[in-house]
């Protein structure tokens, strides 16, 4: 549990969507309701074991995301062997923060060069909204970024359906990119929640204290944000 949290807070600050999932089969509940983009999954679990469940999802066909294994006991071979089986990477524990997001960074980049267009036609149609990527995993947790590209065009209007008139530059640097398009988010949540910042944590699928935390980092003052809605 300690390294679930340690693990979601760390990528969620990187603006990542996370989904836990303590055991096998949460993993399994989660990857049957949709294909995450990216799955951390550890070897150790209470119920079955993520080299047993990563066969399962090649056998039935559910392998269509990259996998990165986790463990701090594995050794060599389970290690080949689940790159045989078709797990991207595999990373020992206690894992370094920067070999972490490398990791991850890697997979997504894999994951929208080989198997986005074919999933995002296999999931359900849902209403519009802004695009955000769904993860699953076992005992560790599937992560995922929010791509900026793709939601920036779907933004623009505020909860009264006025034009906002949000503009974003592809020609900004990534991590410049994907601050406005976070900072457009959240104002347009705060707005619309009037600046209850519980609604907006609800929405958002964040805690409380990680939503802080980042509205403090993208400079959003959700006081003026909640005058507006009102």
């Amino acid at each position: 549990m300690g390294i679930r949290e340690l693990l979601s807070e760390i990528l969620g600050d990187e603006g990542h969507a996370i989904q836990l999932a303590e055991n096998a089969q949460q993993a399994r509940d989660a990857r049957a309701a949709g294909a995450p983009d990216l799955v951390l999954l550890d070897i150790w679990m209470p119920d079955t074991d993520g080299v047993t469940l990563l066969k399962e999802w090649q056998r039935d066909g559910l392998l269509t995301m990259p996998v990165i294994m986790m463990s701090g006991h594995a050794t060599i071979d389970t290690a080949v062997e689940a790159t045989r089986i078709g797990a991207l990477n595999f990373l020992e524990k206690p894992i370094a923060l920067q070999k972490l997001l490398k990791a991850v960074q890697q997979g997504l980049t894999r994951a929208q060069e080989t198997v986005r267009a074919p999933v995002a036609a296999a999931r359900p149609m849902m209403a519009p909204q802004p695009e955000e990527n769904v993860s699953a995993a076992s005992a560790m947790f599937a992560s995922q970024s929010l791509q900026s590209a793709s939601i920036a065009p779907r933004m623009g209007a505020v909860p009264n359906g006025e034009p906002q008139g949000y503009n974003l530059s592809f020609d900004l640097p990534l991590r410049e990119a994907r601050d406005a398009f976070e900072r457009m988010y959240f104002e347009h949540h705060l707005g619309r929640e009037g600046g209850s910042m519980t609604r907006v944590a609800e929405k958002t699928g964040l805690e409380r204290t990680h939503l802080y935390r980042k509205l403090k980092q993208l400079g959003v003052e959700p006081g003026k944000l909640a005058k507006k809605g009102g």
